[in-house]
């Protein structure tokens, strides 16, 4: 068990049933009356983003969370089949629980979050930079470089995005998957 004293940012604990991590807390102390801590928690099984305050004080089951590296291996529907790297062990993750999972493709690898007690997989983060080939886009006009100027582009797993007027079909270009945006072309 831990207290409010004990927060920090990527702490995760059981709150009605279902585990939370925190992505920011804030404790705050009023001139008149008790403290307590304004958090922002995220649910591991859903994704759901959630403002909570918590009386100061408070006791919390805190559950040990581990991240394990998994390889993506296809897709079935809403279904995505992961493969542990050190085992060989398949598991089968649903497509809301993966983060940014339009930029996933076959072979790459995945953070998987689990459930250390329980071993149960919670969620999935995409590394934070891929690599991926343009299918489609269309060409760039000459003399509209004067500005910083985007185009809309596909990328090979299907994800929109705007590029630079240089880029071409077939060109491979580096993705912030956070931001879902561009950020250069790679040889």
């Amino acid at each position: 068990m831990a207290t409010t004293a004990d927060f920090r940012n990527g702490l995760c604990f059981n709150y009605n049933g279902d585990p939370w991590k925190i992505e920011s807390f804030l404790h705050v102390k009023p001139g008149k009356g008790p403290a307590f801590v304004r958090t922002k928690i995220r649910n591991l099984n859903t994704g759901r983003l959630l403002e909570n305050t918590f009386t100061s004080g408070v006791k919390i089951d805190v559950i040990r969370i581990e991240n394990r590296k998994y390889q993506f291996l296809y897709a079935n529907g809403n279904d995505y089949h992961l493969m542990n790297n050190d085992d060989y062990e398949q598991i089968i993750m649903q497509k809301d629980s993966i983060d940014n999972v339009q930029f996933l493709k076959e072979g790459d690898n995945v953070e998987v979050l689990f459930h250390a007690d329980e071993g149960i997989p919670l969620s999935s983060q995409v590394p934070s930079h891929v690599l991926l080939e343009i299918s489609f886009t269309e060409p760039g006009v000459k003399g509209n470089t004067a500005t910083n100027t985007f185009k809309p582009a596909k990328t090979e797993t299907g994800a929109d995005i705007q590029v630079p007027l240089f880029i071409n079909e077939g060109d491979r270009i580096k993705i912030d998957t956070e931001k879902g945006s561009y950020i250069e072309r790679v040889k």
